[in-house]
């Protein structure tokens, strides 16, 4: 009675973990359109003649002295953040998506160039003339986006696949078995999305490297699902050693 207590828990996390990363990865999907248009238009902006009163679809910069720098928040789970003052004495806050190469050189005092794009700060180059862009920038949000949607979706619809198996051929081991190796083919699919993702934006590749990259990974990775299947199902993966008492 407990085991089967136990199954039906595991197969529930399993179940939501499938319908939430699908949701996601469908959502993430549907974005990776707004941010190629998002970075077009980023491209294409032309410099302002003047320093704009309101935000601005043109390119602004705006000199910036650093107050401070907080590089552990992401202890916490959150974005590391710098606090800039215009001369003005105003304070802007910008959180980046890591430290390097530009926030973990900041120290208060220091003059730094910020790029204001739509109101936002969507970059931030020091005084050596080091870039990096912050939270709000526009640069690489496709590839992520991307990224994100492949991880999500082949995660989420193997998840779901291996969780629901098990409910059509209750009690049967080789179903279970079969159904377990569904599922966790399913999250070294999203790991290998993941890794070709952090592969692409540490070389700078281009977006259409992402399913170069990831399309046969996700081939031989599908082709090892069922190869483990039909052999969980004819009962290959079954351990018939006697248990030594």
């Amino acid at each position: 009675m407990e085991q089967a207590s136990h199954k039906a828990i595991r197969t529930a996390i399993w179940l939501l973990i499938g319908v939430v990363a699908l949701v996601l990865g469908v959502a993430t999907a549907f974005r990776i359109g707004e941010a190629r248009e998002r970075e077009r238009e980023f491209r294409a902006a032309p410099m302002c003649a003047s320093a704009p009163v309101k935000a601005s679809g043109c390119l602004w910069e705006q000199r910036f002295t650093v107050r401070g720098a907080d590089l552990n928040r992401a202890e916490k789970g959150e974005s590391p953040e710098a606090e800039l003052t215009l001369p003005s004495g105003e304070s802007w806050k910008v959180t980046f998506a890591q430290t390097d190469p530009v926030l973990s050189e900041m120290a208060p005092g220091d003059d730094v160039v910020g790029l204001v794009w739509h109101g936002q700060v969507v970059e931030v180059r020091d005084a050596d003339g080091r870039r990096q862009q912050t939270s709000a920038g526009p640069l690489g949000r496709p590839e992520d986006r991307l990224g994100g949607a492949l991880a999500g979706i082949s995660l989420g619809l193997t998840a779901l696949v291996g969780g629901l198996w098990p409910l059509f051929a209750p009690g049967n081991r080789r179903h279970a078995k079969a159904a377990t190796v569904v599922r966790w083919h399913g999250v070294g699919l999203g790991a290998a999305a993941i890794l070709t993702l952090w592969a692409q934006a540490a070389n700078d590749w281009p977006m259409w490297a992402i399913p170069a990259i990831w399309g046969p990974l996700a081939v031989l990775l599908l082709a090892s699902t069922v190869a483990f299947a039909v052999a969980a199902l004819r009962g290959d993966l079954e351990d018939d050693t006697p248990s030594t008492p």
